[in-house]
């Protein structure tokens, strides 16, 4: 289960469950245009090597084999690119996420890069998916998931669009670090960013409740725990950077 916490000395704050789409469409609709300066900034350029780590693991087919694959509140088309790159000219990609501001950067970006005819940009919620049964042959999400009001049904409709054999992939934010990184990291999270935030978009909030859904989201081993629960298996996770991020796998079978 994710944890409740509420540590007033750095502002946690309780979102109904009601609110919480809303609040999330109104912070990416802030920083869309400047989406991947955020993850550079609220990682220190790490991100980078961490969406490294899962097109690795993804393995896409480099020849022209048909491969289908959902990127999960994926709207710049980040991760979708890099996949584009490692594979072959049978990659095909499916963008989709619930913000429009950042499915316009992310259809910009593409048409820019020679992407247009490999990648769409769907607006979809992550909990109600317009896909038929068994569409893909993988499904990823990349520091998405803990904005999902609602994670188990995203991870229930993961499944369900996966063919059988395909692979799931997740990269997020864990609450959980390394003894002796953690205070640093919190203080770095609660402080530092927000006012970086500040100043380079001129709004803070956006980033301050981005760097408190980390805190809310469940420790690895208890979303490992709720993958499986959707239907997955061979569920596994790999900690990286001191414990910062996890990427977790998971597969239908």
């Amino acid at each position: 289960m994710s944890r409740e916490r509420s540590d007033t000395h750095f502002g946690f704050r309780t979102v109904p469950l009601a609110d919480k789409q809303a609040m999330v469409d109104g912070v990416f609709y802030k920083v869309a245009r400047r989406y991947d300066l955020m993850n550079d900034l609220m990682s220190g350029g790490l991100h980078r090597a961490w969406k490294d780590a899962l097109v690795s693991k993804l393995r896409p087919p480099k020849n022209a084999r048909s491969f289908r694959f959902l990127d999960l509140a994926g709207g710049t088309g980040d991760v979708s690119f890099r996949v584009i790159e490692a594979g072959g000219p049978g990659v095909r990609a499916t963008v989709a996420d619930i913000n429009a501001d950042m499915l316009a950067v992310g259809r910009e970006r593409a048409e820019r890069r020679g992407f247009g005819k490999q990648a769409d940009f769907v607006e979809a919620n992550a909990e109600a998916l317009s896909f038929p049964d068994k569409s893909f042959d993988a499904v990823t999400i990349a520091f998405g998931i803990r904005n999902v009001p609602r994670i188990e049904r995203a991870l229930s409709e993961i499944h369900r669009v996966l063919k059988p054999g395909g692979h799931f992939l997740c990269l997020e934010f864990s609450p959980e670090q390394m003894p002796g990184l953690d205070a640093l990291y919190e203080l770095y999270s609660f402080r530092v960013i927000p006012e970086i935030g500040r100043l380079v978009a001129g709004d803070a909030e956006p980033y301050r409740y981005l760097v408190e859904s980390i805190r809310r989201f469940p420790p690895p081993e208890t979303f490992a725990g709720m993958m499986r629960r959707a239907g997955l298996s061979r569920v596994s996770f790999t900690q990286m950077t001191g414990g910062i991020v996890a990427l977790h796998s998971g597969w239908r079978l």
